[in-house]
Order: structure tokens, then sequence, then C-alpha cells
């Protein structure tokens, strides 16, 4: 609640959000999924409480407020520190840049670092957006990446893939939201199980890549998120393993892979040492998004040894005869994303 000093008398937004900010410092909430720092989750949630806008907040910092909607405020506030959900989940809403998505409880936030890049149009790597007639956006989650694909590269049908019916339920009701039924296709699909021969020019894809050891360790508030969302198996890169081995079918001549990885570079170099991976300047850094040609995928796996090789082609002939037997082989359980999100897992 507002503190005693401006219990009683008529208060400005200003002072309600610093009292919001204090309170959840108090209570130690973590940030991450829309915002980093208190002052910030404080203006997001009494703004969707005042049903205001983000630009709003400037020119309404210093009106006075009713009680009521002081009370308002200050209630959303309380839940967010009562039941440390992500603000996301309480308003409903999630942001890339300027575009705005549906979000609750049956998907990950959305927080990718691959909303950058297709902002910039996956430039240079992609030289004109006409060239992009099919993308696809695997582990798609609510849909965020795939309806970017879609407004980024107007000219391209685009599919989006995740297990998780309950996740494609809200990316199906952010695609009708961007009038893109047409040019969206949701499918479900274990990565590229069901996708049957289909090729794409572009693959994103920000899959789940939190480590066993980190998944228990993860905040409260993370832990509100889907775990089939985040669980990327016991090094992180369990998903991230089966697209690379699996994507050069998918994709064009000259087609382009590109996935987020969190801030794990080392780990993902250490893991293909012979794949020349092109890693992405975002805000987070170069150790977060790397992208990869069909060419070099088709190169790198004939490059592998004689031994190498057969294993692989194994794999493949599991993969095409039964996905069970192939995650059974892979020797572990697929984990798969819900997820549209970025940043550090």
């Amino acid at each position: 609640m507002p503190s005693a000093e401006h219990r009683g008398r008529a208060q400005t937004l200003r002072v309600l959000l610093r009292d919001g900010a204090r309170r959840l410092n108090a209570a130690r909430v973590s940030y991450g999924h829309g915002t980093t720092n208190a002052h910030d989750e404080a203006a997001w949630l009494a703004l969707h409480a005042l049903n205001l806008p983000f630009e709003a907040l400037d020119r309404n910092l210093d009106r006075a407020l009713s009680a009521n909607e002081v009370r308002r405020v200050a209630a959303l506030i309380g839940e967010r520190i009562r039941t440390r959900l992500p603000a996301a989940y309480l308003v409903k809403e999630a942001w890339l840049g300027k575009y705005r998505f549906y979000v609750d409880e049956r998907v990950i936030v959305p927080r990718s670092f691959i909303a950058e890049l297709l902002n910039d149009r996956l430039a240079p790597w992609i030289r004109e957006t006409s060239q992009v007639r099919s993308a696809l956006d695997l582990c798609t989650g609510s849909g965020c990446l795939g309806i970017l694909l879609a407004l980024t590269f107007p000219r391209a049908k685009v599919h989006s893939a995740d297990i998780s019916r309950d996740a494609l339920a809200v990316a199906k009701r952010n695609v009708l939201d961007y009038r893109l039924r047409g040019r969206v296709s949701l499918y479900a699909s274990d990565l590229f199980s069901k996708l049957g021969k289909q090729r794409y020019d572009v693959i994103v894809s920000n899959p789940p890549y939190v480590r066993e050891a980190v998944m228990r360790t993860l905040p409260t508030e993370y832990r509100k998120e889907p775990a089939l969302a985040l669980a990327g198996g016991r090094d992180g890169l369990e998903l991230v393993r089966t697209i690379i081995a699996e994507a050069a079918q998918h994709l064009n001549p000259g087609g382009l892979l590109v996935v987020e990885v969190g801030h794990n570079r080392k780990r993902v170099d250490n893991a293909f040492p012979s794949l020349p991976l092109i890693w992405a300047q975002t805000s987070g850094g170069d150790d977060c998004v790397f992208m990869v040609t069909r060419e070099s995928l088709l190169a790198a796996s004939a490059a592998q040894s004689p031994r190498a090789s057969r294993a692989a082609a194994s794999l493949h002939s599991q993969v095409a005869g039964s996905p069970a037997r192939a995650s059974a082989a892979a020797g572990a359980q697929r984990r798969r994303s819900a997820r549209a999100s970025g940043g550090s897992r």
C-alpha cells in the first residue's frame, strides 16, 4: 500500500511509482520478463491499472490520482509481489520492440534477441526481403517470432511449430490479432517431426536451452513459466543438437538457420568445433544467437569421420521411421518450447 506519509491526500503517479518500486525491491522480486528493474516494473503495472498507454507515462507523472486509481495500482503491485507471477502474465501482454503479443501462463514470456535481428531484416545475411518466400519458426510458443517473420518478409509463407498445443492456442490468438491467418500456419510438431519434406529459405528457433543444474536454481518468476519451454537437458543443448542435425534437410539452397542459445557461445562452439557458425551482435552481446547456412551444415556433415557419418545416418533413419525411437536413440526425453522469449535462460 502507499506509504504512510502520502495516505489521506492526493497522490501523483510519480509518488505512486516511487512507493511501488520500494515495495517491489523490499519483496526482492525478480525481473527479466519485459523489464529489468523495480521502477520500470512498477510503471508497467501502474499504466495497465490506469488503462494508459506507455507513451502517456511522462505527461501523467504529476497528475493527481483518485483514491480508486491509487487502490487499483497498489492492488496490482501487491498481486505481483504475492503471486510472484511475471508482470506479463498479470497484464496479459508482452512486447518485442513495438509489437504487442497476448500471453498467459501457457507460454513463455517473449524476450528474444532474434526479434532485434528481424527488425534489421536479417541484414546483411539476407540481402533482399523479397528473396525469402518461405520461413519456419521452430518452438514458436506465443507465435511472436513467426509473426515477426511474416511482417519482415511480406512475400513469405510462414510455418510456426511447437510441441505444445496449449502454446499453439495462444499463437493462434496472436496470428488472428495480426490478421495473418492466410500467411502464418501453425503446426503441432516435435521440432521437425511433423513437417514432412517441407523446406524453407529461413528457419529461426528460440528453443529451450536452460541446463538441468540451472533449472533447479531459477527464481520463482521463471518457475512460473512452462518448464517445457525452458529445460534444455543436461548441458542445455539437447534440442540444439537435433536442430543442427536435421535443419539442412529443411532448408532450401542458400537457406539460413538462426538459433538463440542464451549466453552459451562457448558451450555451442565446443560442441560443434567443425561448424562455421556466425555469431550475431545483439543487445545481449555476440554470444546469444548463431547463424549457419545450409551449405555449411552439409559441408560439416560430409567432413565427419566415416564412423560419425554412419552414426548420423543411423539416427536419421530412426527419425524417419519413428520419432519416439529417435528420441530414445538420442538418449534423452525431448522438451519443446512454448517460448518466444529471448535473453538468458
